[in-house]
């Protein structure tokens, strides 16, 4: 007989009472322990005392969810949690503060749209016009979107409203979606700010927050942006906090933000991918364009993702595949919208077969299938390297990341080699390099990257993956079926040319 936990506190209201039916023999004593416990802990952001960690779910029927929810998770055939939503997924309908710590294709978003659209299911309560109860912030449009997308299909089955806040398009449809009302906002900083500063966005009745792809905020520059929204979220709330990286900025930024939180950890010790297979051509810059496509026309190439370091590049790699027959086409910062999620469409629908993009795809593209990622340029910030060969060998599969590496990109690839704590292995047949001390080039990629600053850099955005299905011995994902390149909202900083007044940033919403 398949056992159920079942969770219930309100954060907001304090402890609802917990019910202890239907838990395993195995389990009883522990979970009867853990509701005496928090039914006698005042909550709010006085957070639970009794740790949660070593809480974790096998599979979903484990957890009482509420029917709508149930029957959304069967319409997905998700049976097995990932790990990151195994442990985050107890702790937050638990009401606990959480903070996460995970790569991309963790399935995240998941982990956290199951417990806040369980916490709404259960309570009902009424959208309120410009006020709502649920605050994600996603550091781009794409993710944004790909967010969004995953709350109508978890709460397809369920009367919630949610809204799109986005920069780039007219504030116009997400302002009369906002005096509607909505549960659940989802919205980039930039617009959120200013929607807020506007009136359009009270946060004053807001029950959960949660903090997406922190540590790209902070790449993005939206630091300042996020102390500003952060101070006017209301004392009582539970916060979920997402990073995939952990420098003292971000914890510093977490231990403002959350009390007593559930940690959870699935990044594994080595940042780089242990199943993607790595490989390097030492290649000079004339000699990478025809390279590229004797690799591209090899039969086991099926989808594949080439990384250019700049925009103007990447365009003009996309015009030469296509001249010689490869369909390809390219996916960057200056694309707009709209062409940017063609591109994707196209890709995912294998109407092309090569998407050429900027970093602003590196932590952005959710799209099984992928069997090579190419770094035709070697990215100057090393982490940059690690998202962008995590675009292959996801859901389980296997994927090969080739990286061309000319006497100008050595010291790229030396620090990319430090960051994941291992050599990148000579793709078959290449003889050894020069030792570095004979390069010519023996500047530092920050010094590079100046020297390239003309080109300017893209953001970049994040997957989500989620609990996999066994009834047909394949693998899907939850929170898969929407893509998520990236652009930025607008930098929070931005050079105007004198004379020029800055326009106020658009968005689009739904709901």
């Amino acid at each position: 007989m398949s056992k159920r936990v079942r969770f219930s506190i309100d954060v907001n209201h304090g402890p609802l009472p917990l019910q202890d039916r239907c838990f395993s023999d195995s389990r009883s004593v522990f979970f009867r322990s853990f509701a005496a416990t928090v039914a006698g802990t005042a909550f709010g952001r006085q957070a639970l005392q009794q740790p949660l960690q070593g809480i974790t779910l096998k599979n979903f029927a484990e957890i009482d969810l509420i029917a709508p929810l149930q029957r959304a998770i069967a319409d997905e055939k998700y049976e097995i949690p990932t790990p990151i939503q195994a442990q985050t997924i107890p702790a937050a309908l638990s009401g606990r503060d959480v903070l996460g710590c995970a790569q991309t294709g963790t399935g995240k978003t998941a982990a956290f749209a199951l417990p806040i659209l369980n916490r709404l299911g259960e309570h009902q309560p009424r959208s309120k016009p410009n006020c709502p109860l649920v605050l994600v912030l996603a550091p781009t449009r794409e993710l944004a979107i790909q967010i969004g997308d995953s709350f109508a299909t978890y709460g397809k089955h369920m009367p919630l409203k949610h809204v799109l806040v986005y920069g780039g398009v007219s504030q116009h449809n997400q302002v009369n979606a906002l005096n509607r009302g909505a549960h659940i906002l989802v919205a980039t900083p930039g617009r959120l700010l200013d929607l807020m500063n506007q009136g359009f966005i009270h946060l004053n009745h807001l029950q959960v927050f949660v903090l997406d792809e922190a540590d790209r905020m902070l790449d993005m520059g939206f630091l300042p942006d996020l102390k500003k929204i952060i101070k006017q979220l209301p004392e009582n709330r539970q916060s979920l906090f997402f990073s995939a990286t952990m420098p003292p900025k971000i914890v510093e930024l977490s231990q403002r933000l959350l009390t007593n939180p559930t940690s959870v950890n699935v990044t594994p010790k080595k940042t780089s991918v242990e199943r993607i297979e790595q490989q390097v051509f030492f290649v000079e810059r004339n000699g990478k364009r025809d390279l590229l496509k004797k690799i591209l026309t090899k039969p086991d190439v099926d989808r594949a993702i080439v990384f250019s370091r700049t925009k103007r590049g990447a365009n003009m790699l996309a015009q030469k595949l296509l001249l010689s027959g490869i369909k390809a086409a390219a996916i960057h910062g200056n694309k707009s919208q709209g062409a940017r999620q063609r591109a994707l469409e196209a890709f995912r629908t294998k109407q092309i077969d090569v998407l050429v993009a900027t970093d602003v795809a590196a932590r952005g593209i959710d799209i099984d299938g992928v069997t090579h990622v190419v770094n035709y340029d070697l990215p100057t910030e090393p982490e940059s390297y690690v998202h962008r060969i995590g675009r292959t060998g996801r859901a389980g599969a296997e994927g090969l990341a080739i990286s061309f590496c000319t006497s100008e990109e050595r010291q790229d690839l030396i620090a990319i080699e430090k960051l994941i704590g291992q050599k990148v292995p000579l793709a078959p047949g290449q003889p050894a390099p020069q030792p570095v001390s004979e390069q010519s080039d023996s500047s530092t990629p920050q010094q590079r990257s100046g020297r390239n600053s003309r080109s300017g850099r893209s953001g970049q955005g994040q997957s989500r993956a989620g609990g996999t299905a066994k009834n047909t011995g394949s693998q899907r994902t939850a929170g898969r079926g929407s893509t998520e390149a990236s652009a930025t909202d607008g930098k929070p900083k931005q050079r105007r040319r004198k004379g020029t007044r800055r326009q106020p940033q658009s968005g689009q919403a739904t709901g």
